[in-house]
This record gives structure tokens, C-alpha cells and sequence, in this order.
């Protein structure tokens, strides 16, 4: 039941591919990058694979096995490989369904109207190295063949929730900040409130000659009024 098989930068026997075999008839994308591949003649059939990644090896020819192997296959990577005829091409033309072709560093690249003679050989073709015949960038890769998808989906939604707990962070320490900030207010009015009713009480005081005491008031020491006690003495 195995649909993807990665071999990156594993070493092929003999410059061949060893260990595959029809038990893996269901693989629907299989990579093989930088093996030191010499040759695909040992692919076993593949009736549903779909991308195959053969870069970095150094494949020169013998491409009519993959007609053969993987008659449905859709994507072809070369790139980096010993292919420097476009007439080493040629047997792709028996994959109707292969739109996508790559041939990044390969010498074949080098040849005058390398592009327009791929094109012409392979019309099924819609990208070569990632272009189309009008020099429009092909659209990113479909995301299930390879299984990026729900990753960046994953990594994506984790990035949103850290940036609203962020958010929600920045949110409390800005009302925690409005709230100290009117309490300092209120405490630094009634302390100045406080200070005026001290500096009433003190101006009162110094409205009074220095040295002088207050005179003090004879009806409240119950003291007799001087005019009464002469009236006392005439009678």
C-alpha cells in the first residue's frame, strides 16, 4: 500500500536500481535524487506512478524503459543528469500524460532553440524547467503529490495562534497600563486637594501680625464688661 518512497542520496548498485520491485505497484511518487544512477532499465512496472525525481544522477540515455514502467507518469525530473541530445528525448513521446519535464544542467539545455525544439518533439508538454512554450512560471506543486499540504496548513495555524495570543497579551498589558495610569491620576488630585486645605489653614494663620495672639473674646471667658462695674461704683 505504499504511495511515496523517498531513496535520497542512497547509493544504487552498479549505477542501477536495486530493491524495487512489483510488490510496489500502488507508488505514486517515487524519488531517487543523487544516487549515481547510471540507468533506469532495472524500474520495475509502475502502472500508477505519477512523479518520478531522478536528479543529480548521471543518466545519458535509455529512457524508453520509463514508456515502458510508468505509462502514466505525469512529472519527470533530469535535471543534473548526462542527457545532451534532444534525440535522447524521444521516447518520452509514448507518455501521453507527462506535462512536466525538467532538465535544469543537463548539456541539452545549451543547444540553439533548446526550448522550441522540446516543445515541438513533446507537444504533450506543458512546462519544460518549470515554464511554459510562453515563458509563463508554472503554478506551485500539487500539494497531495507531495504531501506538503497539510503541513503548511499545520504550520500556518500555528503561526495564527501565536500571533492572536500575541495579540491578546498586547490587549491586557495596554489595560493594565490605562488602568495605573488613572489610578496615579486620582491619588495625585487628592493629594493635591489635601494640600490646598493645608495651605488655607496656614495662610489664616499668617494673616495675624507676628508676635500678636489672638485677642481673646470676653464673653466667651464670661468676664464682666468694664462699663457695668463703674455703674456698680456710682451706686
Amino acid at each position: 500500500q505504499v504511495k511515496e518512497l523517498v531513496l535520497d542520496n542512497c547509493r544504487s548498485d552498479d549505477g542501477k536500481v536495486v530493491g524495487l520491485s512489483s510488490d510496489f505497484e500502488n507508488l505514486e511518487f517515487l524519488s531517487m535524487i543523487n544516487i549515481n544512477l547510471l540507468s533506469v532499465s532495472n524500474l520495475p512496472k509502475l502502472n500508477k506512478l505519477r512523479k518520478l525525481e531522478l536528479s543529480d544522477n548521471r543518466i545519458s540515455g535509455g529512457l524508453e524503459v520509463l514508456a515502458e514502467r510508468t505509462p502514466n507518469l505525469t512529472h519527470l525530473n533530469l535535471s543534473g543528469n548526462k542527457i545532451k541530445d534532444i534525440n535522447t528525448l524521444e521516447p518520452l513521446k509514448k507518455l501521453p500524460n507527462l506535462h512536466s519535464l525538467d532538465l535544469f544542467n543537463c548539456e541539452v539545455t545549451m543547444l540553439i532553440n533548446y526550448r522550441e525544439s522540446v516543445f515541438t518533439l513533446l507537444p504533450q508538454l506543458t512546462y519544460l524547467d518549470g515554464f511554459d512554450a510562453d515563458d509563463r512560471e508554472a503554478p506551485d506543486s500539487d500539494p497531495e503529490a507531495d504531501g506538503d499540504g497539510l503541513e503548511d496548513e499545520y504550520e500556518n495555524g500555528e503561526d495564527d495562534l501565536d500571533e492572536e495570543v500575541i495579540d491578546d497579551e498586547e490587549d491586557e498589558d495596554d489595560d493594565l497600563e490605562g488602568e495605573e495610569e488613572e489610578d496615579g491620576v486620582d491619588d495625585e488630585e487628592e493629594d493635591e486637594e489635601e494640600d490646598g486645605e493645608e495651605d488655607e489653614e496656614d495662610e489664616a494663620d499668617d494673616d495675624l501680625p507676628r508676635g500678636e495672639k489672638r485677642k481673646r473674646n470676653p464673653e466667651d471667658e464670661g468676664e464682666e464688661d468694664p462699663e457695668d462695674e463703674e455703674d456698680d461704683e456710682d451706686d
